[in-house]
């Protein structure tokens, strides 16, 4: 059974900093590449980053770039979202996604992800 467990949510100030992992079990997951997505309250499901499946690649959506950092540990089948620099509009459940894809081109389209996790909450405020 194959499972992305994501982890690392919770409350922080804005200017604040928190790690997202997400923890796959049950599949390769140096054949996928892996993106983040959030979604906030009323809002469509955001694609915010990618990492190719081998690591030499990456992706940011225009509103994290300089602020997040995705990175893999295909040994530990993890991925992270280092968050710096949280700001309010980042609040939103954050979901990791795989799809079976060496690279990043298209990232944002949900509909081609083979797996997601259940998401975990980030909420930045004061």
């Amino acid at each position: 059974q194959v499972r992305l467990v994501e982890s690392g949510g919770g409350l922080v100030q804005p200017g604040g900093s928190l790690r997202l992992s997400c923890a796959a079990s049950g599949l390769r997951l140096d054949y996928y590449a892996i993106s983040w997505f959030r979604q906030a309250p009323g809002k469509e499901r955001e694609g915010i980053s990618c990492i190719s499946s081998g690591g030499g690649s990456t992706n940011y959506a225009g509103s994290v770039k300089g602020r997040f950092t995705i990175s893999r540990d295909n040994a530990e089948n993890t991925v992270y979202l280092q968050m710096t620099g949280l700001k309010p509009e980042d609040t939103a459940v954050y979901y990791c996604a795989a799809r079976r894809y060496t690279y990043c081109s298209g990232y944002t389209k949900t509909y081609e992800y083979d797996y997601w996790g259940q998401g975990t909450q980030v909420t930045v405020s004061t």
